[in-house]
């Protein structure tokens, strides 16, 4: 996921899909945000209780993606020390936490920053990626010049490559993060999961979800 298209982030991401790409079973789909027909979320709760949203635009159809992956990258630009409101878009209305969409699945985040931030920004990206049940691969926090190319730097570029290879071995080798995947155990089943239990029929879109994923 990025928005700008040219920007220091999709160049990170484009040199991660470059470097996967070179493994013939691999199948990478880079998405744009700002290419997505977005709403914003109003906090109806009837995706708890349906399994959908009330608007059929595209982050259903990638969320419905998403489930059939084996890993997802998430690339941000830190905006006000934070991340961009597309992408806080695409993490309100994308079924993750709750639903536990990135259980099983493996994940990397990209952060590209010039001031300051960067390091909050990618500590958010991170918990969110936890919080969803990935298992965390790799971070890349980068502090760049706005329109400058961040692969300028070779050493960088071998720390990009890196992260790339082991999101991949990860992935082939199904690496279990041990003590990432305890605090996800106690996560969901001492805080999510009787949280939902107890709202009955109106989470009952959640509990489906679980069941789909399994």
């Amino acid at each position: 996921f990025c928005h700008r298209k040219n920007g220091a982030t999709a160049t990170i991401l484009n040199e991660i899909s470059s470097c996967l790409k070179k493994y013939a079973e691999v199948e990478i789909r880079m998405i744009h945000v700002a290419d997505l027909d977005l709403k914003y979320c109003i906090g109806c709760c009837t995706c708890y209780k349906t399994g959908e949203c009330i608007y059929k635009d595209d982050i259903e159809k990638i969320s419905a993606e998403i489930e059939g992956t084996d890993g997802i990258i998430l690339g941000t630009p830190t905006y006000a020390s934070n991340v961009s409101g597309q992408m806080k878009t695409v993490i309100d209305r994308g079924h993750f936490v709750i639903e536990q969409l990135l259980r099983g699945k493996y994940a990397m985040s990209v952060v590209t920053y010039e001031n300051y931030g960067g390091k909050t920004v990618g500590h958010i990206l991170n918990n969110f990626l936890f919080y969803s049940g990935a298992q965390i691969s790799g971070t890349i926090i980068c502090k760049t010049d706005f329109e400058d190319n961040p692969l300028d730097n070779p050493i960088f570029v071998k720390k990009v490559q890196r992260k790339a290879e082991r999101l991949y071995k990860d992935i082939c080798s199904e690496k279990r993060y041990i003590w990432q995947s305890l605090r996800q155990n106690i996560v969901f089943y001492i805080g999510i999961r009787p949280f939902v239990m107890r709202k009955g029929d109106n989470y009952r879109g959640v509990v489906g979800r679980w069941n789909n994923c399994k």
